[in-house]
């Protein structure tokens, strides 16, 4: 038995990525992508087509510049995602435009148009996951969201404190970013290597996030992000889930079962009260690094949505 064969059996082995070629060669259970991946792919002739036929959707659909884009964007995610749910038994994850996040209304809005465009096109919305970045406005979007059967995946958490909002809005599953939270200690000489796991601060709030979920008895599926490295993904052996970019599906497929060492889940707590917004936003205030990362990473997600934006707008 390979090592990633091994790893599937204690925890779901996600691909990030939004190459189908890829996503055939693995056949993951699971696979989310975000706007970074989905240009990444723009220029394959499979990408042409999925952009051929949202420019057609986008100017039958109508409306002024802005309205057509936006429809654009919507059809070719969902073109994405139909054609890697053809590969896959379980979800994929869509990303709602990033330039939302702080849009309470405008994501609920989005994200319900998402899942009719996905139901018109013969996609049941149990196989789609609404992807939000976690801010304050867009877990409480997910909160909505989940109370009339859609699924969320919280996005970019850097902090216990998202994560725990996230658990008390009853969100599907949360995504921390393990790799992303090591960069920016590394970046600010807060550690000397990453090679040594026990110092490695991504890990730590990843163990920190499933013990307090775990004794509370939260629902909400934890899926560890953003690796780096393989001792990372080997750490969060017996997680819930992660995802992985195909470079460490391959990687894992190439070596031997090694031993297996699972989180220890320490002793059931009670759950506290329920976060108002105030107390949220002042725990999260004091927490310096989830503050650059989730902002950082909601730029870095715009950047390429406006890559996105252009191609579609020399059409449109």
């Amino acid at each position: 038995m390979n090592q990633l064969n091994n790893i599937k059996k204690f925890t779901n082995v996600v691909m990030d990525t939004g190459n189908l070629e890829l996503i055939k060669k693995y056949l993951p259970k699971d696979v989310t992508t975000n706007p970074s991946l989905v240009y990444k792919e723009m220029t394959s002739y499979i990408y042409q087509e999925f952009i051929a036929d949202a420019v057609s959707y986008a100017n039958k659909q109508g409306g002024d510049k802005k309205t057509r884009l936006q429809n654009a964007n919507d059809k070719l995610y969902v073109n994405v995602s139909k054609e890697i749910l053809k590969l896959i038994s379980g979800r994929v994850s869509i990303e709602i435009d990033i330039r939302l996040s702080f849009d309470y209304l405008a994501l609920i809005e989005r994200a319900k148009k998402i899942i009719f465009l996905c139901n018109q096109y013969g996609i049941e919305k149990n196989r789609v996951l609404i992807k939000l970045a976690a801010t304050w406005e867009g877990i409480k979007a997910a909160e909505i969201l989940e109370k009339s059967g859609i699924n969320c995946n919280l996005t970019l958490i850097f902090s216990l404190i998202q994560a725990r909002a996230c658990a008390e809005a009853q969100v599907h599953l949360i995504s921390p970013f393990i790799g992303r939270v090591c960069d920016w200690y590394f970046k600010n000489k807060k550690m000397q290597h990453k090679s040594l796991l026990y110092l490695d601060p991504g890990i730590k709030l990843a163990y920190k996030i499933y013990n307090f979920y775990k004794q509370r008895n939260y629902n909400t599926i934890i899926m560890g992000a953003s690796f780096r490295n393989l001792k990372q993904i080997y750490a969060l052996i017996g997680y819930d889930a992660i995802t992985v970019a195909p470079i460490f599906f391959e990687q894992l497929s190439c070596m031997q079962k090694s031993n297996t060492i699972l989180p220890h889940i320490l002793p059931s707590l009670n759950k506290f009260k329920k976060l108002s917004e105030s107390k949220f936003r002042w725990q999260y205030n004091y927490n310096a690094m989830a503050i650059e990362k989730l902002s950082e990473g909601i730029r870095l997600f715009f950047n390429d949505q406006k890559k996105i934006d252009n191609i579609f707008l020399k059409y449109l």
